[in-house]
């Protein structure tokens, strides 16, 4: 028996080849009339939890963990909060996909084949999910995320050593710069994964100097520090294609081709006329795996017309696990080295 002062229970899981490890147990709920209480309750007075689970020695750059509690929202089935490396975010694709498949392959949530429907509250918003289950296992799901809808397209800035680029501004319930790779000598292979993060950290700074968007329903939602590098829009026999090269916080690719940028980009596409509401596309990551991005609708969110997206992926479950923390472990909130962790950005959502 291991002496600790602290005990969490995890299912792990990845979507798309995304960690988005989730939290069932040794976690209180917190008061907050919104999810968006609750995560800045978190990350303002209690951020070690955080600080344990995602930094070393138990945490690594590339891993998630989601947190779930009780909804604010009478409509939804469960609450979750999703903890990133850099930060928290309202709202997180893949991580939405792995919380799903955790809660109704434990049967925290009653699966019912061979489809089932819930709601998950999120700091961003009520999220619906539609699963399609066989045999006691999520074979895949999609979700409605909440309204997307672009900020700015072909904002030029000057970056340092690249020249003039053109960007685009989006919301996909993440804040997302997104830029058309050909504008640079990159390319959407993983071993140039290094350069890929370098020329988005000089694109971003630049970027953040020039902008710094304001969500028009919750102005606690400000700035951005994830990045979209994508590749030219195909149109194929089975619909339109594109790949994609996702860099988030604190500076990695995000492995799956990310369910927010999915978002994100649709509204770009639709903003852009090159894609149509109903429309699907696949989105592909830079190491290939795959989401299907629908666009369900248009809305307006204050005075920016925007897309009701939807996005289908699958999950796995690939451990069980119990972290605990010894009393006499030097490292609570854990630790970083400059080798793996490329230094610290300023959150999108100051506190």
């Amino acid at each position: 028996m291991v002496l600790s002062s602290r005990a969490v229970h995890i299912v792990s899981v990845h979507s798309a080849g995304e960690i988005g490890d989730v939290i069932v147990g040794g976690v209180l709920d917190v008061p907050g009339k919104t999810m968006f209480d609750k995560m800045m309750h978190f990350w303002t007075p209690k951020d070690e939890l955080r600080q344990l689970l995602l930094n070393e020695p138990r945490g690594r750059p590339s891993r998630n963990v989601n947190l779930v509690l009780q909804p604010c929202d009478p409509r939804a089935d469960a609450g979750f909060l999703i903890m990133e490396s850099e930060e928290y975010v309202p709202m997180s694709g893949s991580n939405t996909i792995c919380t799903t498949t955790a809660l109704l392959e434990t049967g925290m949530i009653k699966m019912q084949e061979p489809i089932t429907t819930l709601n998950l509250d999120t700091a961003a918003g009520l999220v619906s999910v539609t699963a399609k289950c066989e045999g006691g296992k999520c074979k895949n799901l999609a979700f409605v995320n909440v309204p997307a809808f672009v900020f700015h397209l072909d904002l030029e800035v000057k970056v340092p050593g690249l020249g003039k680029i053109l960007c685009d501004i989006a919301w996909g319930s993440m804040m997302y710069a997104i830029v058309d790779m050909a504008q640079t000598d990159l390319t959407m292979n993983p071993d140039e994964g290094q350069k890929i993060v370098e020329y988005r950290e000089r694109i971003k700074r630049a970027v953040q100097a020039t902008v710094h968007p304001v969500h028009p329903e919750n102005p606690g939602i400000h700035g951005f520090t994830n990045f979209i590098f994508t590749a030219p829009l195909e149109d194929r026999p089975d619909g339109k294609k594109t790949q994609n090269a996702v860099v988030v916080c604190p500076g990695r690719l995000d492995r799956s081709p990310c369910g927010t940028g999915t978002c994100a980009q649709m509204a770009q596409l639709y903003a852009r006329k090159q894609i149509a509401d109903s429309e699907s596309f696949i989105y592909t990551s830079i190491i290939g795996t795959e989401y299907t991005g629908t666009i369900m609708g248009v809305t307006k969110v204050g005075d920016y017309e925007a897309v009701l997206p939807q996005v289908k992926g699958s999950a796995w479950i690939t451990s069980f696990q119990q972290v605990v923390l010894d009393p006499t472990d030097p490292f609570s909130e854990g630790f970083r080295v400059g080798d793996a962790w490329h230094p610290r950005s300023t959150p999108y959502i100051v506190k």
